[in-house]
């Protein structure tokens, strides 16, 4: 290039690179200045939860306070309903018979002394008849001997005579007795029988109130002595029957209480109290028997001989203040709850916690929190854990 251009050109060149210069590096100090000016957005507390009043509703959720609960120490067992012995009664025949009448079902109250079924035999004749019999020639043999008696006194008569009229009679005597007793079994009066009321079918009465639980015999059935037609059972003093391990029998008490529970049903409880430890060890199950009463008589209505039910027996009693079980969420071995802010807003707060009994768990740092302080107690497991 020629001198004299450059010479022209040279100053208007500086001024132009220092213009571009002044320019970029007031850039620069601008983007560097930008974040220090710019206001950072607010970060909302992560343990904070809000919730509309539809989502209360709809998710059923519910609020409740801390509370002071019964905490007890409790022995498990099983066991079932039973009746003490006098209140159960297997019902046969005094004498053999064929059934002739039975209309009764399981299930069916019965009165005591009330017609079960009757039997019926020929034989029943013969035994009225001797009864008859019997009864008849007593008044004379019982004559004869105090006639013998008087005259052996006087020694009008012989001890011959007076031995066979004292024998003839004592063994009339007993035998007229014995067959009295047999009609008063087969439930015949004795002092209103006559010949014209001798009969061959009796009836078999009830020896208790109460319910028939099972039944044998059926009509036309050929029944022995020894055979058992029917169960009535009593149920009116209807108890408690639970098993217990060996290893718990120091820990039971006469007096504790005990809870019991049907099978499968958690929600209703019925009480009791334990009346009698057996000493005996059942030593294929090493077991021992505990019985106990039910507190409300009228619960004995609800219930059969033989249900099966679950037990516990209370050996000790304790009060805690506790929340709900449901309030209370295990993550990773750490507890939470969710505190009441204000209306919509609830707080994820870790607590301490103890043991856990009947649906509530106690808790240790309770005296953190103001006593109306107010808990979702339903629905909070799914919330803390999202």
């Amino acid at each position: 290039m020629d001198k004299t251009i450059q010479h022209i050109l040279k100053p208007f060149l500086l001024t132009s690179f220092g213009i571009l210069l002044g320019t970029s590096v007031t850039s620069c100090d601008s983007k560097s200045k930008t974040p220090n000016t710019a206001i950072s957005p607010e970060v909302q507390d992560p343990n904070l939860i809000t919730l509309t009043a539809q989502q209360f509703q709809l998710g059923q959720m519910e609020l409740g306070k801390i509370s002071t609960q019964e905490f007890n120490t409790t022995i498990k067992a099983n066991g079932s309903f039973a009746v003490p012995p006098e209140n159960q009664a297997d019902v046969s025949a005094y004498f053999a018979g064929y059934v002739k009448n039975i209309s009764l079902l399981p299930g069916d109250y019965v009165k005591k002394g009330q017609t079960l079924f009757t039997i019926e035999n020929p034989e029943y004749i013969q035994i009225q008849q001797n009864f008859l019999e019997a009864k008849g020639r007593l008044a004379y043999l019982k004559s004869d001997y105090e006639r013998q008696k008087a005259l052996m006194a006087d020694n009008v008569t012989s001890q011959k005579s007076f031995l066979k009229a004292e024998s003839d009679y004592e063994v009339t005597l007993a035998q007229f007795q014995a067959l009295q007793k047999q009609l008063s079994l087969m439930h015949i009066d004795p002092n209103t029988l006559s010949g014209a009321n001798m009969r061959s079918v009796i009836a078999v009465p009830s020896p208790l109130s109460g319910y028939i639980t099972s039944i044998e015999a059926s009509k036309g059935m050929y029944l022995n002595p020894s055979d058992v037609a029917m169960t009535v059972t009593n149920t009116d003093e209807l108890h408690i029957e639970l098993k217990i391990f060996e290893k718990d029998l120091p820990k039971v008490k006469m007096g504790q209480p005990i809870n019991i529970r049907l099978q499968n049903d958690n929600e209703q409880i019925y009480k009791g109290s334990v009346h009698l430890i057996n000493r005996a060890i059942n030593e294929k199950e090493r077991t021992i028997d505990i019985h106990g009463d039910l507190n409300n008589p009228e619960d004995a209505k609800l219930f059969a001989p033989g249900m099966y039910i679950e037990g516990e027996i209370v050996t000790a009693s304790s009060k805690y203040p506790a929340l709900p079980s449901d309030a209370i969420s295990n993550i990773d071995k750490d507890y939470f709850v969710l505190v009441k802010e204000n209306d919509t807003t609830f707080k994820k707060t870790p607590v301490s916690v103890g043991s856990s009994y009947n649906g509530y768990t106690q808790l240790l740092n309770a005296d953190a929190f103001d006593p109306n302080t107010e808990f979702l107690v339903k629905g909070a497991f799914n919330l803390i854990t999202e």
